[in-house]
Parts: C-alpha cells; structure tokens; sequence
C-alpha cells in the first residue's frame, strides 16, 4: 500500500524533548526519543520483556526506561539493564534509521542498509535565513493517497475553501501536468483576476495594495514517497506573474508531508514557507492562523470521502482532466512499490 524504503517525516523535534513519543509509520509501531548527547533514535515500541510499549517509558540519561517494569534500552535496540535482574541476554528489538533536519525528524521503516540520509527530501528554505515558516500536524482517517490526490488537484479550492482561497477562475483555467521521473508537476496560472482574502492578508503583510488585480500561480510537486510542496503566489498584474520581482509579489511555499499511519489513516504535517516579510513573526502567526483553518477544511471532506469508499469498495471513481496529477502521482507509487515486492508493473 506504501513504500517503505523511502524516508518519512516521523515529527518534530519538539515532540520528543521532554519524553518519548509512540508513533506509528507505514503500520509499524516506533518509539522516538533522545538518547545521550541528545541524539534521536527510534526503536520497535514493544519492551522485550512483557510487551509493553516503550514509548510509556521516560528517559533517564539517554536510556529509554520501559514505564512497566524498569527495563532499560540503548539506541541500538539491546537490553541494557533491569532492576535486580540479568536481561543483557535479551534479544534486540528493532532499531529504525533516524535523522533530525530541516525542522524535522525523518525515518526510514524500510530496509535500513538501503536508507542514504542524502536522499532526504532538501528544503531548503528551512535552512535560510530569507525564508520564515510556520505548521502545524493532523491526524486524519483516510488513505494517504487520497491527501495526495487532494494537493495534486486544487479546483476543490474553489468549493471546500470559498471564504479563504477559493475563486472561479481556479475552475476556469485549465492546469497542465507532466511527469519528470519520479517526480510529478501540475500547473495552473491565473491573470488579472481579484486575491481571494487569504492573499489580500498576504498582500498587506508584504505591504503591498490589496485591492488591484494580480496574477496567481499554483504549481504542485508530488515526489515520493508522499511529498507535495506547492508553490503559490500572487503579484500584482503585469508586473510578470511568477517571474515578478520580490517587491511587487508574496510568494510562498505550501509543505506537505503526509506520512501513512495506517492504509487509512495519516500523519499530515503541513506548513508554509514563505519569501516575503521574513523577520514579521505575527504575520508567520496569522498565515499559520488561516492555513490551519484551510487545511482544517479538508479534514472533514477526506474522512466522509475514506467512509464512503470503505463503505462501497467495489465502485469505481471517474478520472477528469483536473485528475492527472494525482494519477500520475499514484502511477509512481504503483512502480515503487511494485518494484519493492519483486513485481512487474505493466
């Protein structure tokens, strides 16, 4: 249903400061925290004593204490000590590759000889003192791929998104789509079309006039295993759409790491990142602000859509024009994961 040899967002560092956190990635159950010198390390949740899950534990000086009966681990997945008894004869759990950057922690539940930190997905404006960014995380009960489909398709903006960045000429202008490897791209630009509200705050944000026509760009990148990273943005007409120069548009960068829990269910870590009046931390506050409230809007939509396909599994779905992207996007997962379990793809 996922690839598994591919490199997921497993949270943010902030989640495992103060104690470990139990996640559950691709169907596997995982345990993060820090270990001595703060370093991340992931390992099956399950002590090897009764079972329980270590991440009930605490940590204490880099060791991952079990919560249930004292046991100790070390980031490599052995026993290290249990109170008044001899277990360094325990067998090892399983211990998961794991790298924190770029703002967030990243694992690999695949095969680890074959997980290369230098695959990681490179966002560089986590990393650069000109871009600011702002997210957030939901849980969401659907099928990872129905995200993706979602993000590769924005016309749904211009009904489940009305009052914030929603409009007709979404609906009006046709995107295209085109495949680079592995890596999927849908586009649709707009001209000399009114900002939806959402870009009117932009616009002022950028200390820009919010009440002249602009042209729009929405330009989605699925690359696998389940990233989408959009870039969006409004400048005002004819100043040069996507090229303008920096003074007379905002542009931004939608993130999207959408991470399978379960085959109907996810981790959706999502956020912007943005060019424009980086050093503004209550403008970051208010776009983080409005975009959870956008994301928000999708929630519902994915979870009755999941309930309805688990309810009629056997119906087909139509594929449109606007449907590309996200069909695209699948065929890649289709070929990875093929090719993971030994099968041709036709």
């Amino acid at each position: 249903m996922f690839p598994k040899n591919a490199w997921y967002v497993a949270c943010t560092p902030a989640e495992i400061d103060d104690k470990p956190l139990g996640r559950r990635i691709c169907g596997e159950p995982i345990v993060f925290y820090r270990g001595e010198e703060g370093q991340v390390a992931a390992l099956e949740d399950w002590c090897p004593h009764r079972g329980a899950p270590l991440s009930l534990g605490r940590v204490i000086e880099g060791r991952l204490v079990c919560g249930y009966h004292g046991l100790e681990m070390g980031c490599n997945g052995k026993t290290i000590a249990m109170p008044g008894q001899r277990v360094r004869g325990f067998p090892p759990v399983r211990s998961y590759p794991v790298v924190e950057r770029h703002g967030f922690v990243w694992v690999w539940p695949g095969d680890a000889a074959l997980a290369d930190p230098a695959t990681i997905h490179d966002c560089f404006w986590a990393d650069s003192p000109d871009w600011a960014y702002g997210g957030g995380l939901y849980h969401i009960a659907c099928d990872y791929r129905l995200m993706v489909d979602n993000l590769m398709d924005l016309t749904h903006e211009t009904y489940v998104h009305a009052t914030s960045i929603g409009q007709k000429e979404i609906d009006e202008t046709p995107c295209t789509t085109r495949t680079e490897g592995d890596h999927v791209i849908t586009e649709r630009r707009m001209f000399g079309i009114t900002p939806p509200p959402f870009w009117k705050m932009a616009l002022r944000g950028a200390h820009l006039p919010d009440d002249q026509l602009v042209d729009r760009w929405q330009i989605c990148h699925f690359t696998p295993p389940s990233h989408v990273l959009i870039e969006v943005g409004v400048a005002l007409a004819g100043k040069g759409g996507y090229e303008a120069a920096p003074e007379h548009k905002v542009s931004s960068i939608v993130v999207d790491f959408i991470t399978p829990e379960t085959e109907t269910s996810i981790h959706y870590f999502w956020g912007m990142a943005r060019s424009f009046n980086v050093r503004d931390k209550a403008l970051t506050a208010a776009i983080r602000e409005g975009q959870g409230k956008i994301f928000g809007e999708d929630l519902e939509m994915l979870e009755r859509q999941q309930a309805n396909l688990l309810h009629w599994p056997g119906r087909d779905l139509l594929k449109l024009n606007i449907d590309a992207g996200g069909v695209q996007a699948r065929r890649v997962l289709d070929r990875l994961i093929a090719a993971e379990q030994g099968a041709v793809v036709a």
